[in-house]
């Protein structure tokens, strides 16, 4: 089974993630700025088989899409012109960013490491992909 990619895109940074080989588990993976987000993602299929990528689609508290959801599509968009075999996947995205800064407070990393660019991206991604294997 090939593992699944996660992807938390933001205006400037992209959070990275992907699943163990059996799709059981979500790891942070790395982080990576939007304008080389294409050419990150075929880098990695390059080296590595992935069944899918999984897209967080920022939406406001009731539901409806935020002012970064056209950003999103259109990176993903992109994806899937560079990558048409790449199945996509949407899981709504909120919160994962808070949860991913809990996250790291309550496994001891220090403020100062949170505060690195990138940190908390790539959990976030790891989020993202553990709400679409929950859904599954």
């Amino acid at each position: 089974m090939a593992k699944l990619l996660g992807l938390d895109i933001g205006g400037k940074r992209t959070g990275m993630a992907e699943t163990d080989g059996m799709q059981m588990m979500a790891f942070p993976l790395k982080t990576v700025e939007t304008d080389s987000l294409v050419a990150e993602v075929g880098a990695l299929l390059a080296g590595e088989k992935y069944e899918a990528v999984v897209i967080g689609l920022p939406r406001r508290l009731h539901g409806e899409l935020s002012d970064v959801a056209e950003l999103v599509q259109k990176e993903a968009e992109k994806l899937a012109k560079a990558f048409p075999d790449l199945q996509q996947h949407w899981v709504d995205e909120r919160y994962t960013s808070s949860m991913a800064s809990a996250a790291l407070v309550a496994g001891g990393m220090k403020k100062s490491k949170r505060q690195e660019k990138g940190a908390v991206d790539k959990v976030a991604a790891a989020l993202i992909l553990e709400n679409f294997l929950a859904q599954r």
